[in-house]
């Protein structure tokens, strides 16, 4: 797929404002620091559409940017930010699941993790609920550039033997590095298959 444009359309944090019509919606997401902006700028193209920033937990907002005139990809608040307190936590969750459960166009979630790092629970429990709310999602491990190749094998293979323990089937499994540009072709090719899947 070829990206020829990518416009930045609204930011919100109510699901009822989001962009009408029936374009198809595919969502990123993953906590703190996971390096999601930097992934929707590499998959864009464009170096500023999504915020990136040093602090963790920055993206507070659904935001919606139009593709090729055709699809929506949606930047989510990243999860489990532990400095936001209480009600903040509970306010993001709220964002979060009004816009995953309540929005229809949402076609796909694309759930980001980082490679380097084991099975964490907050994640594993995320993938959970979206298993149990019927979620069409498929995983992101993020940052692949900062392992070597072997490790990179043995940490995704702890990981899909940790899904197994609870899933019978695995989502799909993509792996990216926004700085060296991997993964593009395959996260954007796989968005295109949904998307002429879709078509009548």
């Amino acid at each position: 797929m070829e990206i020829k444009s990518a416009t930045f359309v609204i930011s919100n944090t109510d699901v009822r404002k989001c962009p009408e019509g029936n374009r198809p919606e595919y969502a990123f997401i993953g906590r703190s620091n996971v390096g999601k902006s930097s992934l929707i700028n590499m998959l864009t193209n464009k170096k500023g559409l999504a915020m990136t920033s040093q602090t963790p937990g920055k993206t507070l907002l659904i935001n919606h940017f139009l593709i090729n005139d055709e699809w929506y990809l949606v930047d989510l608040p990243g999860y489990g930010f532990a400095q936001r307190g209480k009600e903040g936590r509970e306010q993001l969750r709220r964002i979060i699941e009004s816009y995953i459960l309540g929005r229809e166009q949402l076609t796909s979630l694309f759930v980001l993790l980082d490679c380097r790092h084991e099975a964490q629970r907050i994640d594993l429990e995320f993938m959970e609920w979206l298993g149990e709310n019927g979620i069409p999602f498929a995983i992101v491990f993020t940052k692949i550039d900062k392992i070597s190749r072997g490790r990179l094998t043995e940490n995704l293979k702890a990981y899909t033997d940790k899904l197994l323990e609870t899933w019978e089937e695995l989502p799909p499994i993509l792996v990216s590095s926004a700085e060296k540009r991997q993964g593009r072709e395959e996260i954007l090719g796989y968005i295109e298959s949904v998307n002429n899947s879709l078509r009548p």
